[in-house]
This record gives C-alpha cells, sequence and structure tokens, in this order.
C-alpha cells in the first residue's frame, strides 16, 4: 500500500540476514494480516554475517547464566535442529569436544562444565579413554568434555529456505534496497523508495549502529569489524570426526582456533579474528569508505593506546595468521596427528559486527536491544546469534508486543 509516493507497511524489517529472516517469520505467524517488508541492500539474503558463519549449532555453555546469550543458545539450538529436520535441510550432529591443552585450563573446563549445568545444557565429562572413543586423534589433559548438542548445519541453505517460506506467506522480501536515512515521523530514505512503517525492526548487522544513531539509539557504542577466515583441509585423511575446541579466554568474545567439522564432513581451522579497518573490508580495498576507515582507525588506535583486554597482543597475534604456515600450527597442539600443510585452501572471510562501548573501551559480551514506541534496534547480533535466532526472534517479538501493540491496531 501506498501514500503518495510513500510506501506504507506495518512492520519494516532492515537486513535480510538470520536475525531479520526469523523475526519476520514469527511476526509473519503471530500477525498473518499484518504487511511486512524485509529490505536487503545485496542481490540475496545471508550475504555477510549469517552466510559466513562457520555453520556450527552452539550449545549454550560459554555464556554467564544472566546473558541473553545464555538465554537463548540452548533453546535455539533445539528450535534449529527442529527446523531443519521438518524441512529437510543438512545438519552433522557431530556433537563436540573442549579440550585443555596445559594442566591450567583443566580449571577453564572446569567453568565451562558449571557454566553449562547453570544454563541447563548437555555437557559431560570424558576421561581421556572416552575421548579417544568419539575422536581417537583428539588430544586432551587429564579430560575433556563433551557437548552433544552441538552440530554443523548449511547456513546459506537455512536462509534460503527461510526466504522461500517467508515468500510463500506473502511477507516481501526485497534486494538492492539500502537504507540511506530517517526522515520525518516513521519514514525512512531507501535507495529506491521512501517507506513508512508503523514499526520498524533494525537488522542491519554491520550497520546497526548506525542506522541506530540516526534513531537516538547507540549511544556511547559503536561496532568494531573483525575478520575471521578459517583454512580447509583439502589432503586424503581428515584429522577429526567430531568439532575439537579449546579452552577459550572468557574475558573476550573470540572462541579461538579450533576445528570445524563441515555439514559434509570437511575439516578447517580458525577462524582468525583479524581487526578490521572498515566494516565490509573482506579483501583488499574491496567495499572501502574513507569515512569508515577513520572512526574506526581512531577507535583501534584508542584501543592500542590502553591496550583494552590486551588488544595489542591480539592484533600482533592475529596478524601472525596470514601467514598460512604459522596459522596451520596453531592447531596441532589439539590432535596427535596432522599434516599441517593439509591445511592449504583460505574459506570465504566473514566479519563479526563486534559492539565496543567507547567510554570504557570494552567488547560488549552480549546481545543489546534497546527502542522506543516506532523502533526497535538489534545491535551486537553475533555468535551465535544464529544458533539464537528462532528462540531469540521470540523474545523480540514479545517486546514488541508488550510495548507496542496498541499502536498497530490489534
Amino acid at each position: 500500500m501506498s501514500k503518495g509516493n510513500i510506501r506504507n507497511v506495518d512492520f519494516l524489517i532492515i537486513g535480510g540476514g538470520i536475525v531479520g529472516l526469523t523475526i519476520a517469520r514469527e511476526l509473519n505467524g503471530r500477525h498473518p494480516g499484518k504487511s511486512i517488508l524485509i529490505i536487503e541492500k545485496e542481490k540475496n539474503v545471508a550475504a555477510h554475517s549469517s552466510g559466513r558463519n562457520s555453520g556450527v549449532l552452539h550449545a549454550g555453555f560459554y555464556y554467564t547464566a544472566d546473558s541473553l546469550k545464555a538465554r537463548f543458545t540452548r533453546d535455539g539450538n533445539a528450535l534449529m535442529r527442529s527446523y531443519i529436520k521438518e524441512n529437510g535441510l543438512k545438519i552433522n550432529e557431530c556433537g563436540k569436544l573442549i579440550i585443555a591443552q596445559t594442566e591450567e585450563e583443566v580449571s577453564g573446563l572446569e567453568e565451562l562444565k558449571r557454566r553449562g549445568d547453570v544454563n541447563g545444557v548437555e555437557l559431560r565429562w570424558v576421561s581421556l579413554e572416552e575421548a579417544r572413543e568419539i575422536d581417537p586423534n583428539v588430544k586432551t589433559v587429564k579430560r575433556a568434555l563433551f557437548s552433544p548438542t552441538t552440530a554443523t548445519v548449511d547456513p546459506i541453505e537455512v536462509c534460503e529456505k527461510l526466504k522461500e517460506e517467508l515468500i510463500e506467506n506473502d511477507v516481501m522480501v526485497e534486494f538492492e534496497t539500502a537504507y540511506l536515512s530517517k526522515g520525518k515521523s516513521n519514514v525512512i530514505r531507501t535507495s529506491r523508495e521512501p517507506i513508512e512503517a508503523k514499526f520498524l525492526i533494525n537488522c542491519a548487522g554491520l550497520y546497526a549502529d548506525k542506522i541506530a544513531r540516526d534513531y537516538g539509539f547507540s549511544k556511547n557504542m559503536v561496532i568494531m569489524p573483525f575478520k575471521g577466515v578459517y583454512l580447509k583441509f583439502m589432503g586424503e585423511e581428515k584429522p577429526v570426526s567430531t568439532n575439537v575446541y579449546p579452552v577459550p579466554n572468557l574475558l573476550n568474545p573470540f572462541l579461538g582456533v579450533h576445528y570445524t567439522v563441515t555439514v559434509d564432513g570437511s575439516n578447517k581451522i580458525g577462524p582468525t579474528s583479524m581487526p578490521c579497518f572498515w566494516r565490509e573490508n573482506y579483501s583488499g580495498f574491496s567495499r572501502f569508505k574513507i569515512g569508515e576507515f577513520f572512526q574506526i582507525g581512531y577507535h583501534m588506535a584508542r584501543l592500542f593506546f590502553w591496550n583494552s583486554f590486551g588488544f595489542r597482543k591480539l592484533a600482533f597475534h592475529e596478524m601472525r595468521k596470514y601467514q598460512r604456515s604459522h596459522f596451520s600450527k596453531t592447531a596441532k597442539n589439539m590432535v596427535h596427528e596432522v599434516d599441517p600443510s593439509g591445511f592449504n585452501k583460505w574459506t570465504r572471510p566473514g566479519i563479526r559486527a563486534q559492539l565496543l562501548n567507547t567510554r570504557t573501551l570494552e567488547l560488549v559480551m552480549d546481545f543489546v536491544i534497546e527502542g522506543d514506541e516506532g523502533s526497535l534496534h538489534i545491535l551486537n547480533a553475533v555468535s551465535p546469534a544464529f544458533t539464537c535466532s528462532f528462540s531469540f526472534s521470540r523474545y523480540v517479538v514479545d517486546e514488541i508486543e508488550n510495548k507496542f501493540l496498541k499502536k498497530l491496531g490489534d
């Protein structure tokens, strides 16, 4: 429906990633009579983080009990697995071993087990012998943790299925339509036509903070991009048959270099966590934006000067991973035997839209949601957002209904 040359909808969702798609699905299921429009600046869904992530469905034991991540990962895992099986999509239910590489890391395993128990996640101790039964090549000190509900999927296949389902249910999905700016009242300017929405939901990933600031939100917060790349094993004998992760540094949101078994059984190691100089800094100078370069460079310089969360060590450590030989060797301590030269194919890079508190210079560890009677902004929708998406979308729509339902005439 349009008014003059302005298009009118009930719900406008900016961003065609997994979060935008699942929120649209949840809204459509509860309010089938309402008009829902998704606009996406790329040519298809899942062009960025949603289609470039590892495909791992996390179980939910990394996160503190008071976090939104803990609240939605366990249930999101179950809901995603059900959706995949109901629709005949691919899934590899290979589980995950979390191993200790030193005596000191055993206490880290104990903390993960404690968090898993608090969060109601199935996570069990396994002895050295039991770990070898799960995967004979895995190496650990004393014992390990096994997560049976961790699995891997094809993220693009999932997003394509969601798109197909939404279109079949009269949700409008428009590509190559970019948000430009906020206009008067509830109108936004796009690269095509202006759109007026009764309620706007910002799921723009790497640009969510910029859109949020147009609406008076994301104050003292900015998205800092970190590039994640994997090395795929192209040799004959695959090193592992289950996902193998080290004990992470729980003071930052990165899980360290690990082995991932993909949905087709392939092995890869990674990811990197390389600081980027602009938001879509995938390769070379593609999508370079001078304004982003100076903004991100400024905050990066502050992080380097103050060495917040050990940023200097992180930056130098990540720079070394540009050397394939060095990167492939980082995973040697987790297994008994591996030919590092077999990891010789870089995967398509992804970029983590990591939120930084510009006052404290701390990386924000949890999802952030801000909004008012006319808009809601999803910031820091980073890993495990893909796993959480079905459960998280229920929460988001609950928030919209509880606070804004009268405005929509329901």
